[in-house]
């Protein structure tokens, strides 16, 4: 039985009450709202881990690490210090996009090792294995990738991003569009590839029903990937990406019948005054679903500097709906991202999340700021350390005035001091 089915029958999992804690929430509350499809938790049947959380409306926003090997980067012990990095920063979940070396090998340490949730993207796992055997994606076959993804699931990964909303009809409407960036989702353009090469449906959107079979029997979210999201400022809120959307919101009616959790991803590349807007046409075209986007980033020309476009985006974002937040880091765009870009990006994310908490009036968002201002009032650096998103940074960038109890910004200058007398 899913979490999902659960809901509606009215019972409450230990993984409901587990994920109310979290939240500082009653676990009927959690359980309501996965039973209307507002909410999610991620939880693979087969996955143990500590910090099960549930990603939806009301709820705290939740922030995701990318992690994962590259041909030209195949080292696993590598990722497995970034997995230990994310998690030590507070990520809620981590995606394993290994291209690159063993992905069995990869996939399997991540889900030992980590303690929160994670998600994959099965098919990369079958293009890479073609690619390394010289053999054009074009030539994959629907059912292998199928079972490719029953296994992915099988090992226990608690969600999957698939690409079911890239289908003949978008993608024809993505050829005759205008795009400056053209497809830049991966999974998206191996389909899309795929689509044209073979002039047949795309296998995830034909066999949706066996995939919802796959997901129910390990009880896995299936992530509804944004295959036509926008790499420009200049696509955003396009045909080919709106058209998507309306087919990703009728795909998550039918999985929801099945008792499969879903989530839907979203942009990508948006400009400030069409983040909201955004936020509101997902909730409304796929059911008020979570909705999970990558920043968004509202402009394309900090490359190196990513993850601060993306926080800004992804505050404005979290704020008007959205509720799960995949991170940037400074490397997008560039390279495969080390540990200082995973600490750096995971930091962002959190930030982003916390101000939109604060916007939505989450439950403990604006008492810990509270909190935060009475340690500065009363200079306890200690205090201030702690409450921070990042004491070690905090701390280590402290320099106090060894002749009064203030930082040397201000010395005997200092303002609060001065108004204290």
């Amino acid at each position: 039985m899913t979490q999902l089915e659960a809901a509606k029958k009215g019972r409450i999992t230990p993984e409901m009450e587990i994920a109310a804690k979290h939240e500082g929430l009653a676990a009927e509350e959690i359980r309501k709202k996965i039973a209307e499809g507002v909410a999610v938790i991620p939880k693979n049947i087969n996955h143990d881990f500590k910090n099960i959380m549930a990603i939806g409306k009301g709820l705290k926003t939740k922030i995701n690490a990318n992690i994962g090997t590259s041909g030209d980067c195949p080292s696993i012990e590598r990722e497995e210090r970034k997995l230990e990095v994310a998690l030590k920063y507070g990520t809620d979940s981590v995606m394993d996009l290994s291209t690159g070396g063993d992905l069995n090998e990869a996939r399997l340490g991540i889900l030992e090792k980590s303690t929160v949730m994670v998600g994959a993207v099965p098919l990369y796992a079958v293009a890479a294995k073609m690619a390394d055997e010289d053999i054009p994606t074009h030539r994959m076959d629907g059912e292998e990738l199928l079972k490719s993804i029953d296994e992915q699931c099988r090992q226990g990964i608690d969600y999957i991003t698939v690409h079911c909303g890239v289908t003949k009809e978008s993608v024809k409407r993505m050829d005759a569009s205008d795009r400056v960036c053209g497809i830049v989702s991966r999974g998206g353009s191996i389909l899309a590839d795929w689509i044209r090469k073979n002039g047949k449906e795309n296998p995830l959107y034909e066999y949706f029903d066996e995939l919802l079979e796959i997901a129910y029997k390990y009880d896995v979210t299936l992530s509804l990937g944004d295959g036509f999201r926008p790499g420009s400022i200049a696509d955003a809120t396009d045909r080919p990406q709106i058209d998507e959307l309306i087919i990703l919101g009728e795909l998550s009616k039918r999985a929801y019948e099945k008792n499969v959790q879903i989530i839907i991803e979203g942009p990508g590349h948006v400009p400030l005054d069409q983040i909201e807007t955004n936020m509101k046409l997902q909730k409304s075209l796929c059911n008020d679903a979570p909705f999970y986007i990558l920043g968004p980033l509202p402009t394309d020309i900090a490359p190196g500097y990513d993850h601060i476009t993306s926080a800004v985006g992804g505050a404005i974002a979290a704020s008007a709906g959205a509720d799960f937040l995949c991170y940037v880091t400074p490397a997008e765009h560039l390279c495969l991202p080390d540990e200082d870009d995973v600490r750096e990006g995971v930091i962002a994310s959190k930030i982003a999340a916390h101000i939109a908490d604060i916007s939505k009036g989450v439950k403990g968002a604006l008492q810990r700021d509270i909190k935060m201002s009475e340690y500065r009032k009363n200079l306890d650096w200690e205090g201030m350390f702690k409450t921070s998103v990042d004491p070690e940074k905090a701390r280590s960038r402290f320099r106090q005035n060894m002749d009064i109890n203030s930082c040397t910004m201000c010395g005997k200058l200092c303002a609060v001091k001065i108004d204290q007398k």
